[in-house]
C-alpha cells in the first residue's frame, strides 16, 4: 500500500468544476505523468454515489501508478473505494475515528492553520498535515483567520511537529519552492493543474519547483 512521501510532495486536489469541461479523470491522468505523488479526492458539489463511482476509478489509476489516494473528508467513502487514506478538517470526524474504522496502516491527513494544532493533530495520530491557507485562494472558502497565514507560520507549524506537512492555498511553480524552504513537504494544489491548459506540464513545473526549492 502506497504510504505518504516524506518528501518531494506533489498532491493533487480534484474540483471538476475547475478543469474547463474536461473530466476529472483526465486531469489526474495528466498529473501522475507530470509527477504528482498524491492525489485526493475532493468534490464536493457531487452526490455522495457519483463520488464513489469517481473514487472506484481514480483508485484503480493509482494504484497501477503507486500513487497515494486519499479521499477529503468522508471515512466511509474512503473505505467504500479503498482508498489509501482519507484527509479530514475542523467539522470531520475525529482522527482517532479514522484509525479505528481504516486501520493502522491507512494514511490520515488534518487540515490545520496553527502550531497548536499541529501538535494535537500529530498527537492524536494523524500521519501528515495540510497546512494552508497559505496564501489567497480562489478555489476554498477558508475563515479569515486560516487565509493567507504565510510562510512564517509554515516555519512554526514545522518546528512544531515531526510528520509532514504539506502547504496549501494560491500556491503555483512560482511559490511552490518557497513553500518548501519554509519547512513544508511538499504542496497540494488545485487550481494550479486543474485550470492549466496542460495539466501534465503544470505538474512537472510544480514538481521541479517542489524538489529545487
Amino acid at each position: 500500500m502506497p504510504c505518504m512521501p516524506r518528501s518531494g510532495i506533489v498532491y493533487l486536489v480534484t474540483q471538476e468544476s475547475l478543469s474547463a469541461g474536461r473530466s476529472t479523470v483526465e486531469i489526474v491522468e495528466g498529473a501522475i505523468r507530470g509527477g504528482a505523488n498524491v492525489i485526493q479526492l475532493r468534490e464536493k458539489d457531487r452526490p455522495a454515489r457519483e463520488r464513489y463511482e469517481l473514487g472506484r476509478e481514480l483508485r484503480a489509476r493509482t494504484e497501477t501508478a503507486g500513487v497515494t489516494f486519499i479521499v477529503n473528508d468522508r471515512i466511509d467513502l474512503a473505505r467504500a473505494v479503498e482508498a489509501n487514506g482519507v484527509h479530514l478538517g475542523d467539522e470531520d470526524l475525529p482522527i482517532e475515528v479514522a484509525r479505528e474504522q481504516l486501520g493502522p496502516e491507512a494514511v490520515i491527513g488534518r487540515s490545520v492553520s496553527t502550531p497548536d494544532a499541529a501538535v494535537k493533530a500529530e498527537q492524536a495520530g494523524a500521519d501528515y498535515l495540510g497546512v494552508g491557507s497559505i496564501f489567497r485562494t480562489g478555489s476554498k472558502d477558508t475563515p479569515p483567520e486560516e487565509t493567507a497565514i504565510g510562510l512564517d507560520r509554515v516555519a512554526a507549524i514545522r518546528d512544531s511537529t515531526g510528520i509532514p506537512i504539506v502547504g496549501i492555498g494560491g500556491i503555483d511553480a512560482t511559490n511552490a519552492g518557497a513553500v518548501v524552504a519554509a519547512g513544508a513537504a511538499g504542496v497540494a494544489v488545485i487550481s494550479a493543474i486543474t485550470t492549466a491548459a496542460d495539466p501534465e506540464a503544470a505538474t512537472q513545473q510544480l514538481s521541479r519547483a517542489v524538489i529545487n526549492e
